[in-house]
């Protein structure tokens, strides 16, 4: 199926509510398919932790160089590399733990990753985070991009809760019950519905170097 038939519901259920209409129209449809490997994507949000966007690539760039053909690499591969090749790559000793261990539970069969798209979502969160370095919102970000399932709403993201504030107009941050009670309607449909708050949360932080220009400019 291609992106279009996988949110097609999705997006028919979302366009139903006067919030999330106009951001359709605006963004299109969300860009949710990122690929299927589970350790690759896994690999990829430790990688991405805590770092800008563009020194996680370039790290990740690093990491991919130090394998054959610059191919992702396998967990068998991953658990034999040296360390300090890894650390030559630009990761963290913390996050090569974090890698080392996850091709480690890989291998082992500790992580059932084969049976990961059988399982329930609450399940995966509960599998997974036995994985050094992944917590319940690196969970959240891999059902949502790479097993694609349709109804995560990741609570504990700073943009989300930002996008929830800024599309509900709330006076302050929203917490877990309250965004959970906002969603009702949708849902079951969270997942496209968490990538259009992210956009949201995105346009909120332009706003006011928006307005600074223009104030500057009236000053002239």
């Amino acid at each position: 199926m291609n992106k279009e038939d996988d949110f097609s519901k999705s997006i028919a259920i979302l366009r139903r509510d006067k919030r999330f209409a106009p951001l359709i129209r605006k963004h299109g449809m969300p860009e949710l398919k990122r690929g299927r490997n589970p350790f690759q994507a896994l690999v990829r949000s430790i990688i991405h932790q805590q770092v800008s966007g563009a020194a996680a690539q370039t790290i990740h760039a690093r990491f991919l160089a130090l394998f054959p053909k610059k191919k992702f690499p396998t967990p068998e591969m991953v658990r034999e590399i040296p360390l300090e090749k890894m650390r030559a790559a630009g990761l963290s000793g913390q996050k090569t733990s974090y890698i080392k261990d996850l091709a480690e539970k890989f291998t082992d069969g500790t992580v059932r990753h084969k049976s990961l798209h059988k399982m329930e979502s609450a399940d995966i969160v509960e599998h997974l985070t036995q994985v050094k370095g992944i917590g319940v919102w690196t969970v959240h970000m891999f059902l949502i991009f790479t097993l694609n399932r349709r109804d995560v709403l990741p609570t504990g993201d700073l943009g989300i809760r930002k996008g929830f504030q800024t599309l509900y107009k709330l006076k302050s941050l929203p917490d877990h019950a309250q965004m959970e009670k906002l969603a009702r309607p949708w849902r079951q449909h969270a997942s496209a519905a968490s990538w259009y708050l992210w956009r949201v949360a995105d346009s909120a932080k332009l706003k006011p170097q928006a307005v600074s220009r223009s104030t500057r400019r009236r000053r002239k």
